[in-house]
């Protein structure tokens, strides 16, 4: 400690000083770096080649994020001015058993298509990373189907699964009894269907997988061989955990897609959700709350509620990814 109060400066390579005690006084005061001209016109420059995305991100996201949690305090049916409710929207919800039902049937959809669709996924990017002549062909046909409208699909699915004449049921027909199966008028079936449904779109992430394995140093499954390892142990030992951080963003894109599932359960029932709400999601629900009956502000108050569980969601899976998720190859 100098004369001055100061600490005296540490040479280099050794440990930092302990802590100025506080009868010493304060630490000095760091100086400022002014922006040199140069520095000024450089960061505008980029604010305004960037300004277009601000805009954007406060016209298109902060406005109307903000202005929905507004809207959830409110009664409001999209004509005259909103009416402060308070928490009543949220109350009204957590007592509403549709709101209950939409969330089984959404939790049920996410249990089992989420999973399935990272299997299929990843097996059709396994089919795809083999080194044959024709791989190309099979990147096309297995990527194609991902790559028709979910309208369109649901309406072909309508079609396969028609309990008078659709394919399935002609299948079943060769093996079975003869009965017709009527999966869309069953409260499970028509969740089932719509997983399955939901497999056709597994290209997507196949690619993301295929991109994740060809990134895999082969000299790794060299070395394995040579010590022994079959196939199933490298895909354990080896494909897995260098696949994780692949694996761990489909299952985020995943999460959040089957907690937005719409489109399919809505063509597929009409906009009904029937049988006995076996189709209604959550977010057939709030779009049925919001633009059926006029209620925008209850509706509001369910998208905040998505959006918290979604939140809440997606930090478990990645405080869980802690124990999976390896980012070294070495490690691995």
């Amino acid at each position: 400690m100098t004369a001055t109060g100061l600490t005296a400066r540490t040479p280099l390579g050794t440990a930092p000083p302990d802590p100025v005690d506080e009868a010493a006084g304060p630490p000095p005061e760091r100086t400022r770096h002014r922006l040199s001209r140069t520095d000024r016109r450089n960061l505008a420059l980029g604010l305004k080649y960037i300004s277009p995305w601000l805009v954007g991100i406060v016209v298109f996201v902060l406005y109307p994020v903000g202005y929905s949690i507004y809207l959830s305090f409110t009664r409001y049916s999209g004509m005259g001015s909103p009416t402060w409710v308070g928490l009543g929207n949220y109350v009204t919800a957590f007592a509403d058993p549709l709101v209950a039902k939409a969330t089984g049937n959404t939790m049920f959809y996410a249990l089992i298509a989420v999973p399935l669709g990272l299997v299929v996924a990843l097996t059709l990017a396994l089919a795809m990373n083999q080194n044959v002549r024709e791989v190309a062909w099979y990147r096309t046909i297995f990527y194609a189907p991902s790559l028709i409208p979910a309208f369109a699909m649901s309406f072909i699915f309508i079609v396969f699964l028609n309990p008078q004449f659709g394919v399935f049921n002609q299948v079943l027909n060769l093996f079975g009894d003869g009965a017709n199966v009527n999966l869309l008028g069953d409260p499970t079936g028509v969740k089932i269907a719509i997983v399955m449904m939901a497999q056709l779109g597994a290209g997507n992430a196949a690619l993301i997988f295929l991109a994740g394995l060809r990134n895999v140093p082969k000299t790794v499954y060299e070395a394995a061989r040579v010590d022994g390892a079959g196939p199933m142990r490298q895909f354990r030992s080896i494909t897995l955990p260098l696949l994780s951080p692949v694996l761990l963003f489909n299952l985020i894109t995943g999460v959040s897609g089957a907690l937005q599932v719409f489109t399919e359960a809505y063509i597929v029932t009409n906009g009904t959700g029937d049988p006995d709400a076996g189709a209604l999601f959550y977010m057939m629900y709030l779009y049925k709350n919001a633009f059926g009956f006029a209620e925008l502000g209850y509706a509001s108050a369910l998208a905040v509620l998505l959006f918290l569980a979604g939140l809440a969601l997606a930090l478990l899976i990645f405080w869980c990814s802690r124990r999976f998720v390896n980012y070294d190859v070495e490690a691995a």
